[in-house]
């Protein structure tokens, strides 16, 4: 490192599991290096649901070839969390949590980083921050008020409440068939026909006998079309259907912040999948990298922790290349 206590020869933005895998690279490689992470430690998956469970199984998971060790083959929300903070501690990777990003400029050959507390100067910088951080709105009247989210977590909160669950894919399936345990009055609105193709494989029989039973309603080829303090207002095929309503999750999905990619100069056609080159990871912007699944863009089905953990050894071994 530099004279400059600020000064790295990377610096990554967000410490998900991915951004992680990045610095454990750049640790192995004897590259300074800083992680700049906005809220908790693996923020994104601190906010997912208290009882979920992954898809992919512990050893999926495993970031700088630590044994994610756990009594059932696919690990919950907790565990993952938990998990990732021993790596954290195993590897004492430098981190500085609750400190947002605001800019990345690049001035002769040289990356300066404003951030909510700080100024660094780096090399290279590593944008790892995930698609958790911008809700698809609905764009509907009434979507403002307290009791909508776009972030469901324990659903203790809606006992005994009518619960609209707009989304049929995990998320939204999830979300319905946790609050219905706890007593809700569950309605699901789903834009399309059926449920979504990517259902857990052991949730999607659940889901489908309780809609069948009627312990759950669901509204197909519906769309919500106004939400107020007591009711909410659906369209479906047979008309506009008014229903009472105490609480909206609204699970229609989550988008990369295009606009922080925008801003620090990354290509984004009209299809919003930024431009990176698939070897190294890096953007049009020399030394400025991409990794985990904000390379998906809007696809959030095409990149997991399983298949973007390789990212971290292509960005490092392409700034290694660079630097020596």
């Amino acid at each position: 490192m530099s004279e400059n206590e600020n000064h790295y020869d990377v610096l990554i933005i967000g410490a998900g599991p991915i951004g992680m895998a990045c610095a454990i690279e750049a640790q192995k490689a004897n590259l300074s290096y800083v992680i700049i992470e906005k809220g908790a430690l693996v923020n994104s998956l601190f906010n997912y649901p208290v009882f979920m469970t992954f898809f992919s199984t512990s050893q999926k998971l495993e970031i700088g070839e630590v044994p994610f060790v756990t009594i059932s083959p696919k690990p919950n929300r907790n565990e993952a969390v938990e998990y990732y903070r021993r790596v954290a501690e195993k590897f004492n990777l430098k981190i500085n949590l609750f400190e947002v990003v605001n800019q990345v400029v690049k001035n002769n050959h040289v990356f300066e980083i404003q951030t909510s507390k700080s100024t660094y100067t780096s090399k290279n910088v590593v944008v790892a921050t995930g698609f958790y951080d911008v809700p698809l709105l609905m764009n509907v009247k009434g979507e403002e008020l307290p009791k909508v989210t776009h972030y469901y977590k324990d659903p203790h909160l809606y006992a005994f409440q009518n619960v609209l669950v707009v989304g049929a894919n995990n998320s939204g399936v999830d979300a319905a068939l946790e609050t219905y345990r706890k007593g809700a009055n569950v309605t699901m609105v789903i834009r399309s026909g059926e449920l979504g193709p990517h259902v857990k494989y052991w949730v999607r029989p659940d889901i489908e006998n309780r809609i069948k039973e009627g312990a759950v309603t669901a509204h197909f080829h519906s769309e919500l079309l106004e939400i107020r303090d007591h009711e909410v207002d659906i369209k479906t095929p047979d008309g506009v259907k008014t229903i009472p309503n105490d609480f909206v999750i609204a699970m229609t999905g989550y988008q990369p912040d295009f606009s922080m990619l925008r801003r620090f100069g990354i290509n984004l056609p009209e299809s919003l999948c930024p431009f990176y080159n698939e070897e190294t990871m890096e953007t049009n912007v020399k030394g400025l990298y991409l990794a985990g699944v904000v390379c998906g863009g809007l696809d959030t089905h095409k990149l997991f922790i399983e298949n973007s953990r390789v990212h971290a050894a292509l960005i490092v071994k392409n700034i290694s290349s660079n630097i020596y």
